[in-house]
C-alpha cells in the first residue's frame, strides 16, 4: 500500500525538480539573455526607487554628469556597493527571483504559443493539452514583481518612519514567499516542457534509424 508523501516533502521534491527545470532552461542562450537584462532592469529599478521620486526627478533634470552618477549609483547598488549588508540581501534575492520568474515565464509562453501555432496531430495536442493542465497562467506573478516596487518606493517616500520601514520589510517578505510559490509552478512547467522536448527529440532520431533497418 503505496503512502503519501507529507505535504512539506512533497513540496520540496516539486521545487528540486523546478529549480531543475530553470537549470535546464538557463543553458539556452536566449533564456539567459532575458534573465540578465530582467535582472539588471530591476536591479536598477529597485535602487532607484529607494528614495523615492527624487532620484527620478535628477535622473531627467537634464545635467547629464549628475544622471550618469545616479544611475551608476544605481546600478552598483545592485551589487551591494554603498548599501548596506541586510538590504542589499533582500533586494539581491528579490531581484533574482524576479528575473527568474520573468525569464520563466517568456520561456514558457513562447513554448506554448509556438506549440498552439505547430500542433498538428494527436501527440502534439496532447502535450500541449497535458502542459496545459500542469499549470497555465501565473496569478501570483504579478504580486511578485509589484509588491517589492511598491513598498520600496513606499519606504522611500516615507522617509526614516520606522514604520515604514516594517510595512516595506513585510511587503517584501510576502513577495519573496509568493516568488517562491510562483518559482515552484512555472519551474515544474518549465521542466515538464524540456523533458518533453528531449523525449520528442530522440524519438525522431531513432525513427530513420528503425525506417532504415525495415
Amino acid at each position: 500500500m503505496n503512502r503519501k508523501k507529507p505535504d512539506l516533502l512533497k513540496f520540496l521534491d516539486d521545487f528540486a525538480l523546478a529549480a531543475r527545470g530553470f537549470l535546464l532552461a538557463f543553458g539556452k542562450a536566449r533564456f539567459r539573455s532575458v534573465f540578465i537584462l530582467t535582472f539588471l532592469f530591476f536591479g536598477l529599478l529597485i535602487n532607484l526607487l529607494s528614495n523615492g521620486f527624487s532620484s527620478f526627478r535628477l535622473l531627467f533634470s537634464g545635467n547629464f554628469a549628475l544622471s550618469w552618477k545616479i544611475l551608476s549609483a544605481a546600478f552598483l547598488g545592485i551589487f551591494g556597493i554603498g548599501k548596506n549588508l541586510p538590504d542589499f540581501l533582500l533586494n539581491f534575492a528579490l531581484t533574482l527571483l524576479q528575473a527568474s520568474l520573468v525569464s520563466l515565464v517568456v520561456f514558457v509562453y513562447r513554448h506554448n504559443r509556438a506549440s498552439a501555432e505547430s500542433s498538428s496531430g494527436l501527440e502534439s495536442s496532447a502535450l500541449v493539452a497535458g502542459l496545459a493542465i500542469l499549470g497555465s497562467g501565473c496569478p501570483t506573478c504579478g504580486t511578485t514583481l509589484l509588491a517589492p516596487l511598491l513598498s520600496t518606493l513606499f519606504s522611500g517616500l516615507a522617509g526614516g518612519v520606522a514604520l515604514a520601514g516594517k510595512l516595506a520589510l513585510l511587503f517584501n517578505c510576502l513577495a519573496f514567499l509568493f516568488g517562491l510559490l510562483a518559482f515552484r509552478k512555472l519551474g515544474l512547467e518549465t521542466y515538464a516542457i524540456i523533458k518533453s522536448e528531449q523525449f520528442m527529440n530522440r524519438k525522431r532520431k531513432e525513427t530513420p534509424a528503425h525506417e532504415s533497418r525495415s
